[in-house]
């Protein structure tokens, strides 16, 4: 089952026509939660930064597009699915209703709510190979709608396709200053010494809630020092870690980039404050 604009339907049923602004043009916007016993993990930063994406997009937010409405939209859901009593992601999509000119007629928006069962309740660290290369026949730019969660993915999912075909987990991206930003699946953590390095949203990273919780976390850590700085290519082989992060896996160690390979053991103390986090948001 999926939430259509406020109903239940059949997840095979034809709810879209061919003139959708989101298929035609990609006006859409998209927010994936994780929800463990219909608790939704920072929900409040999640519902905070779609409004302020839909705002930065001027689409017009719905009178009842409150906090407590959508949370309900989804806990319907998850009991249609009968996944109240377990773990789950949810994505929530919202576009601007049909229209077959590059101009919209109104900015009013139409949403759809998924979900799947998810692996597990909480974070844990995966001790598997995840080896990155570098992304260069595209280039991230480095503005405010590079950091929405927009639903143009086109360069992560031929970025994807580059690292399948040439056997990597993943893939870097950079901007067009040739500085790296973030990788195909998440934002970019490099750790040297104590120094933890990140790209601020400057550089076109998204704006990932995971980012901004560890980012949290490590302001408030006697063992790391946080920077928000561009990171150029030649340090990622002088690093003594990197590592991604994202709403489906909390932290993702990288364990090799050509001939740098790297330990995944250090990063135990994040993934439990980030549990800790996860709980109380």
């Amino acid at each position: 089952m999926i939430n259509f604009k406020g109903s239940l339907v059949s997840g095979d049923a034809p709810i879209f026509g061919p003139n959708e602004r989101g298929f035609v043009y990609g006006d859409a916007l998209h927010e994936e939660i994780k929800v463990v016993n219909g608790h939704i993990y920072f929900w409040e930063e999640h519902y905070l930064r779609l409004m302020a994406s839909m705002r930065i997009l001027r689409m017009e937010i719905p009178m009842d597009f409150t906090l407590e409405f959508l949370e309900e939209q989804v806990a319907s859901l998850l009991n249609a699915n009968h996944l109240q009593d377990s773990a789950a992601f949810v994505r929530i999509s919202v576009y601007r209703k049909t229209g077959d000119q590059l101009l919209p007629e109104d900015n009013e928006v139409s949403y759809v709510i998924t979900c799947q069962e998810g692996p597990r309740p909480f974070y844990t660290l995966s001790d598997e190979a995840y080896e990155v290369e570098l992304f260069k026949d595209f280039y991230l730019t480095a503005d405010m709608l590079s950091t929405l969660p927009t639903n143009n993915q086109i360069l992560r999912v031929t970025g994807s396709i580059y690292a399948r075909e040439n056997r990597y987990q993943d893939c870097l991206l950079l901007n067009a200053q040739k500085n790296v930003v973030q990788s195909l699946y998440g934002n970019l953590f490099l750790l040297q010494g104590g120094l933890i390095k990140t790209p601020p949203l400057s550089e076109g990273c998204g704006d990932g809630i995971i980012r901004r919780k560890l980012i949290d976390i490590l302001n408030n850590s006697d063992e790391y020092q946080l920077q928000e700085a561009a990171i150029s290519p030649f340090e990622l082989q002088k690093a003594d870690g990197m590592f991604i992060s994202n709403i489906r896996v909390g932290i993702q160690p990288i364990t090799k980039y050509r001939k740098a390979a790297y330990a995944s053991d250090v990063y135990s103390q994040l993934i439990g404050r980030l549990n800790a986090a996860a709980r109380l948001g």
